[in-house]
């Protein structure tokens, strides 16, 4: 199937209020220029060198999500333009954003990236340590951030049930911390959790952002 089929197929099978990340890194501008000729407005990163290239020849109405692991010295580089930032897991990193989002006189989205997986590899905060940073004060005094909610990576595996249970442990703990710290701000309302093997599954467990990449555009050319 065409990405263009890829996407509109996606689009037809999620429930309404579920966004679509449609994941572009490693493809070409061309991939990404057919599947926004098919609707879709927005992309997410992991590279913000690859970002930038991409940002500076597609058309400025698509939202860029960065959804990798950001060190703080990249931040400055995507800060004109970043829409959402899906994998804020320190307060230095926070820190950051909210500095440079000052600097060009903006409010990003940020989502408290959380670890649920049992895999070493994936990074996050704690259940433990986001509740240190929500209790730190710090959230209040960043001006130029807006947390509208939590990230998560369940483990690669093929058990379903342990993907569901880190997806429901994930929601669960998004209840508590709306309800404790942001149960008066209607903008924290976002799970991103579920990519191109397991969306249905996050989704099922409560999702509100999708983030597909392989579904869409195939198999990546490293």
């Amino acid at each position: 199937m065409s990405i263009s089929s890829n996407i509109k197929q996606l689009q037809a099978s999620i429930p309404e209020g579920v966004t679509l990340v449609a994941v572009s890194k490693f493809h070409p501008v061309e991939a990404l220029q057919e599947a926004y000729a098919a609707g879709q407005r927005v992309f997410g990163e992991n590279k913000a060198q690859e970002l930038l290239l991409k940002q500076e020849v597609m058309p400025k109405d698509i939202q860029w999500h960065f959804i990798g692991h950001l060190q703080s010295n990249k931040v400055k580089t995507i800060a004109p333009f970043i829409h959402t930032i899906h994998s804020i897991d320190s307060a230095k990193l926070l820190q950051e954003v909210d500095k440079q989002a000052a600097r060009f006189n903006r409010t990003i989205r940020v989502l408290l990236q959380i670890y649920i997986a049992r895999e070493d590899t994936k990074f996050g905060l704690s259940f433990e340590e986001c509740i240190e940073l929500l209790e730190s004060g710090l959230i209040a005094d960043c001006k130029h951030v807006e947390v509208c909610g939590l990230m998560g990576m369940a483990t690669n595996t093929d058990n379903e049930t342990q993907i569901c249970d880190e997806f429901a442990k994930l929601n669960t703990f998004f209840k508590t911390v709306k309800a404790s710290y942001f149960s008066n701000q209607d903008s924290f309302r976002e799970i991103s959790m579920g990519m191109s093997h397991d969306y249905k599954l996050a989704i099922a467990e409560g999702s509100t952002m999708i983030r597909v990449g392989s579904s869409i555009f195939g198999e990546r050319s490293y």
